[in-house]
């Protein structure tokens, strides 16, 4: 039995440890936000907070967040700066596609915790791992800035 805080709600799942926290998350908790994509931790289309780091679902084994806090796009809106982050994402209609879209906002998310009023090459290097195949780069680095120039 592995316990751990999803989205502000302690869960106990009866999985391996072994098993990847994003197939734990889809299919044991039923939250799909949170995409596959590579499976390789390569485009970020997996990316959920670990203890508010972003991590690589895909190849996070569910013991290694044992005891500690996850959060999801579906738990994300819960804090003020995810809540702002979202809106600015509609703002500026930043999804095409939208398949990566939850990865990039969990990334902006722990961009802007960790600095919040980044410069462009602090937004490029944060996002850089996180692939968009329709190239919204431009839009998401506009709603990242647009976060950063709000009052907090």
């Amino acid at each position: 039995m592995i316990e751990l805080t999803l989205n502000g709600k302690p869960l106990r799942l009866d999985a391996e440890g072994e098993m990847p926290l994003l197939w734990a998350v889809r299919d044991l908790a039923g939250l799909t936000g949170t995409k596959y994509g590579c499976g390789m931790a390569l485009c970020g289309a997996c990316t959920v907070h670990v203890d508010g780091e972003p991590v690589r679902a895909c190849q996070t084994p569910l013991a290694s967040v044992a005891g500690k806090t996850v959060t999801t796009i579906e738990g994300v809106g819960a804090t003020e700066l995810g809540r702002k982050v979202q809106s600015a994402w509609v703002a500026a209609d930043v999804p095409q596609c939208g398949y990566c879209q939850s990865g990039q906002v969990m990334s902006a998310v722990a961009l802007l915790r960790r600095i919040p009023r980044p410069d462009d090459s602090q937004i490029d290097e944060a996002m850089s791992g996180n692939i968009c195949r329709c190239g919204t780069y431009a839009r998401i680095r506009a709603a990242i800035k647009s976060v950063s120039t709000q009052e907090a």
